[in-house]
């Protein structure tokens, strides 16, 4: 099945919308401006998308002032592209210069901002920059160094709850977007029945999975991880060249794409019979995902969605929250803020995209994991994944 009738990349409305909610922020944080040198952040304030981000030679910048569009410093090569994007004032240097590696060029540019007059008369200004957990400085370090000596005497200060506060809550065209992927994942699982079988090898399995969701439309499979035997513990692996006996399980988790919004759940099935043990695992984590699934409601927490997960999650091992959450939120990145932990405590609200994820250990140190993606809406939850069969699914 095709997946047409959804446009690429983003409105100037969207991005008009997201920069007034960010700069509304900056201003009740007493704020100049927004330094952001990551790709989803990037992405985020700009439109900008291109695999070039895998190449760690060169560094970018984006800079939102407290008013106004946002201000790319960016390297020569990414000029084109950026100007196809929403953004007027791009501002360039030729890279790789190691000795000044843009610094000169985002000093001078921050500088220029923070002189614009505004509400704020403080001779110290604040400049604001992700530096919580799940953010990193993609400069440098030395640079970073240069720059707030060249910046001095303003500061830069911890800007992660805003960055978070504008990527947790989705707007529909997002969410649109993490539909489709999730739909053409959903059809892709559906087909593995009639896709594997008995005798093929796990590196054999990897593909043409990975092969079937680019065929039904993913742009990309970054992501695409599981295992197949009897009962497995590492579950992150690459594939080998085991071969597929009857009686094995298969699981795949995969993060696919569409648009740059990825999708995140897996599934599990068994190669012609399964044995009592895996079949009571599996029910197991389904009831558990059942059971957040419910509580999923606008005004909960994060952490009640682990304790309905745990509440049904009867073994010690998994009482112990074995691999540190029972799942995500979603979007840009394959793993995003907030996370489903005991003490998380993030309230939910409507337009969050989240997965989740509970785990249990069973048999020989076996692990069984179920994972789900949906979307917080006001009455509870709207399901962007199709949900899985409550019984074990055999591929006979």
């Amino acid at each position: 099945m095709a997946y047409s009738g959804l446009l690429r990349g983003f409105s100037n409305e969207e991005f008009e919308k997201r920069v007034d909610r960010a700069q509304r922020l900056l201003h009740e944080e007493g704020i100049s401006a927004l330094l952001v040198c990551t790709e989803p952040e990037v992405r985020y304030l700009t439109g900008f998308h291109t695999p070039f981000w895998q190449s760690p030679t060169r560094p970018w910048f984006v800079i939102l002032p407290r008013s106004g569009k946002p201000v790319a410093v960016i390297p020569s090569i990414g000029e084109a592209s950026m100007s196809e994007t929403w953004i007027d004032d791009i501002r360039t240097w030729s890279s790789p210069n190691p000795s000044d590696e843009g610094v000169s060029l985002l000093a001078e540019t921050l500088r220029e901002i923070l002189d614009t007059p505004c509400e704020i008369s403080n001779e110290s200004l604040k400049i604001g920059l992700p530096m919580g957990n799940e953010t990193h400085l993609r400069m440098p370090l030395i640079d970073f160094q240069q720059l707030n000596e060249k910046l001095s005497p303003h500061i830069f200060v911890d800007a992660t709850e805003i960055i978070k506060t504008l990527r947790c809550i989705k707007s529909e065209e997002e969410i649109a977007k993490i539909t489709k992927i999730c739909e053409i994942v959903s059809d892709g699982f559906a087909s593995l029945s009639n896709l594997l079988n008995v005798g093929m090898t796990e590196r054999e399995a990897f593909q043409l999975f990975r092969l079937k969701l680019l065929e039904l439309g993913a742009d990309e499979v970054p992501y695409l991880v599981g295992a197949t035997g009897p009962g497995f513990s590492d579950i992150i692996k690459q594939p080998s060249d085991r071969v597929i006996e009857p009686g094995d399980l298969v699981m795949f988790d995969t993060g696919s794409t569409y648009d740059g919004y990825f999708s995140d759940f897996d599934r599990n099935m068994a190669f012609q019979f399964a044995d009592d043990k895996a079949k009571s695992a599996y029910k197991i984590v389904w009831e558990a995902t059942e059971a957040a699934l419910k509580v999923a409601v606008p005004g909960n927490t994060t952490s009640d969605l682990w304790e309905a997960m745990a509440s049904v999650l009867e073994t010690e091992s998994a009482r112990n929250d074995s691999v540190g959450r029972f799942g995500h939120g979603l979007g840009m990145q394959v793993t995003e803020w907030p996370s489903n932990t005991r003490n998380d405590g993030t309230v939910l609200q409507e337009g969050m995209v989240l997965t989740v994820e509970p785990n249990i250990f069973w048999g020989d140190d076996h692990i069984m994991v179920h994972e789900e993606n949906f979307v917080i809406r006001s009455d509870g939850v709207e399901l962007l994944s199709r949900r899985a069969a409550s019984e074990l699914e055999i591929i006979t």
